[in-house]
């Protein structure tokens, strides 16, 4: 039996990561009383008791959780962090397990993994493969825009829009300083900051995250059915990451993989005007959160089933 104690567990997050850890037969998850949460001693002697923390918490906070982990020396336990705290830190596995291959096997060796942001799985889903495969340069000029339903807002926007209705459509980010900005960067290959445009819906779950391209523009001049063939190639084999075929009326919602821990990726191409659009789709609850901090920490403890 391996043990789990979710530092946080009572957001979004949090949540999630417990529904799916209690169904799972070799895993037992620790727990402090509500009162105790916020007590520095009790968090320390149960981080000391686990195999394995994972961390649900605002940045600051879980810098202070995963120190007060390490300060445990040998019998710190591995680290699982769902924030955005450690995502670009070269001492952090960052927890993509289908973005390179072996990559899942570094995570599983890893003490610490850093899980990705919702949107930057859909964005580097599509961008690394190309870039790796020379079809995007690295300092291209890419643009990412992206929708997600409410509940990956946190607690505030979920209340807004649960408690008072919310806007039908909303553009955000608009300064152009979104937190998922770098690790898109860093883990997609690319050298030039990406133009990052997400939105958000009235509704709960469910997430598309598509990219522009003007075919000409890219080494070689390829074509949409050559940037769907090194999409193919990079996730052959894998359970939760396919690459589909467009569907006929040119059209996508979000929140047909609901409920769902995977990933679809589209190449919509236009080749009389040689353009293409390559989009993701995935429950930003599910394979952007929740889903891919399970799939980590069933690779990070050894657990059978495991999938990439």
């Amino acid at each position: 039996m391996a043990t789990v104690f979710i530092d946080g567990e009572s957001g979004t997050t949090g949540l999630g990561i417990r529904e799916r850890l209690g169904v799972m037969p070799r895993v037992t998850l620790k727990s402090l009383p509500h009162d105790r949460r916020r007590d520095p001693a009790a968090r320390r002697d149960i981080m000391a008791e686990v195999d394995l923390i994972v961390l649900c918490l605002p940045d600051d906070a879980a810098k202070e959780s995963a120190a007060m982990a390490a300060s445990l020396g040998n019998a710190a336990p591995k680290v699982l962090d769902a924030s955005t705290a450690h995502r670009v830190d070269p001492d952090w596995v960052y927890g993509f397990a289908e973005m390179t291959p072996g990559q899942a096997e570094r995570i599983a060796k890893a003490k610490n993994v850093a899980n990705p942001g919702c949107y930057p799985t859909g964005a580097i889903g599509l961008i690394r493969p190309l870039v790796d495969a020379g079809l995007i340069e690295s300092d291209y000029p890419i643009t990412i825009n992206a929708v997600s339903g409410y509940s990956g807002g946190g607690k505030a926007m979920i209340q807004a829009h649960e408690e008072t209705g919310g806007p039908a459509f909303e553009l955000y980010g608009l300064g152009l300083e979104h937190k998922h900005v770098p690790e898109t960067a860093l883990y997609g290959g690319l050298t030039r900051r990406p133009i990052f445009v997400p939105s958000v819906g009235h509704y709960l779950k469910g997430m598309l995250v598509s990219i522009p391209l003007h075919l000409d523009t890219l080494p070689g001049k390829p074509s949409g059915a050559d940037l769907r063939a090194v999409l193919e190639a990079r996730y052959a084999g894998c359970d939760l990451v396919r690459v589909v075929p467009p569907r006929q009326d040119g059209k996508l919602e979000p929140q047909a993989l609901n409920d769902t821990d995977r990933l679809e990726l589209t190449v919509h191409a236009n080749e009389k005007h040689r353009q293409a659009v390559l989009v993701a789709r995935l429950d930003n609850l599910g394979k952007g959160a929740s889903g891919a901090a399970v799939q980590n920490i069933a690779l990070m403890l050894g657990l059978h089933g495991a999938r990439s």
